[in-house]
C-alpha cells in the first residue's frame, strides 16, 4: 500500500509540473475516470476537450472545467515517465489481488470467525481479516483485553513527573493493528446508532476528538477480544438499558451532592402494581 501511495504522488507532482490540474477536479486520479484520462495521455492525446469527455458524467466538475484543467501539455519525457508509473500502478494492484487470494485461501477455516468479526460496526472483511492474520481467530495469546490492548499500545501511556502529568502519547506497538483499529474507529463513529458513536459523542467534549476517536478504537479493541476469545457474537447494547443506567448514575451523583450539603436523603422505591389473583 505504501508503494502504491508513492506511485500515486509521483504521478501527481509530474502532472502538475506538466500543468495539469487532474486533481483539482477529479476526487481519485487512478478512478476510473482519471486512468482514462492517463492513459490517453501516455497516448499522446493532448486535446483537453477530448480529454474532458473521458470523464464520467458524474463527476463534480463539467466538461468546461475539465477542459480546463486538463489545458496543460506533457513532454515527450513526461508522456513515457507517466507510462512507466502506470505499469508500476498495475503491477502493484496486481500483487495486491494475489495477495488477497492466499489470504483468503488461508483464513477459509475460520469464517465463522471473520463473520463474527463483520458484525462489530465498523469492521469489513477485509479488515476482519487482517485482525485475525494479526492476533489469530481466537486471540489465544492474550488471556485478557488489557493484555492485547497492552501490546497493539492502544492505551493512552501516563509519564508522570513529581506527581504531575508530562505526556498521555501512546506507547508503540503492533502498527498494523494500530492503523487498522484507527480505520475502524472513525468507521464505526460514522455509523448511525452505533456504540461507538454514542461513546465519542460523550467522550469528545471531554477529551477532544482525536483522543475520544483513539478511546474508541480501545473500546473496540476490547470488543474484538471478547468476540474472538470467547467465541460469542457482538450484541449491541439496549438503549433502554444505557439510558436507565445514565439516570441511575445521576440520581447517585445528586444523592452524593445534597449529603454533602447536610441534607438527609431518603429512597422510596416506587409502588409495585397490584397482583391480580385468578
Amino acid at each position: 500500500m505504501k508503494s502504491l501511495v508513492r506511485v500515486r504522488n509521483q504521478i501527481e507532482v509530474l502532472l502538475e509540473q506538466a500543468q495539469v490540474k487532474l486533481s483539482s477536479v477529479v476526487t481519485d486520479i487512478l478512478g476510473k475516470s482519471g486512468r482514462r484520462m492517463l492513459d490517453a495521455l501516455t497516448e499522446g492525446i493532448h486535446n483537453p476537450v477530448e480529454l474532458a469527455r473521458l470523464g464520467d458524467r458524474r463527476l463534480p466538475a463539467n466538461k468546461e472545467e475539465l477542459a480546463d484543467a486538463l489545458s496543460g501539455r506533457l513532454t515527450e519525457a513526461q508522456r513515457i515517465v507517466l507510462k512507466l508509473y502506470l505499469q508500476q500502478i498495475d503491477h502493484i494492484e496486481r500483487q495486491i489481488t494475489d495477495l488477497e487470494q492466499v489470504l483468503e485461501a488461508a483464513l477459509a477455516q475460520h469464517l465463522n470467525a471473520i463473520e463474527r468479526l463483520c458484525e462489530i460496526p465498523g469492521i469489513s472483511v477485509r479488515t476482519a481479516q487482517q485482525i485475525i492474520a494479526e492476533i489469530g481467530p481466537r486471540a489465544e495469546a492474550f488471556a485478557s483485553a488489557g493484555k492485547l490492548a497492552s501490546w497493539v499500545a492502544v492505551c493512552p501511556g501516563q509519564q508522570e513527573s513529581a506527581g504531575v502529568c508530562v505526556s498521555s502519547r501512546s506507547a508503540k506497538g503492533n502498527w498494523m493493528m494500530r492503523r487498522t483499529l484507527s480505520q475502524t474507529a472513525w468507521a464505526a463513529i460514522a455509523a448511525k446508532g452505533s456504540e461507538a458513536a454514542r461513546r465519542f459523542r460523550n467522550w469528545r467534549p471531554k477529551i477532544g476528538t482525536q483522543k475520544a476517536a483513539w478511546a474508541v478504537a480501545h473500546y473496540q479493541l476490547r470488543v474484538v477480544w471478547k468476540v474472538l476469545h470467547e467465541g460469542v457474537h457482538y450484541r449491541q447494547p439496549e438503549t433502554e438499558l444505557l439510558n436507565h443506567r445514565a439516570a441511575v448514575a445521576r440520581a447517585k451523583r445528586a444523592l452524593t451532592n445534597l449529603r454533602k450539603l447536610g441534607y438527609i436523603v431518603s429512597i422510596t422505591p416506587p409502588p409495585q402494581p397490584p397482583i391480580c389473583e385468578t
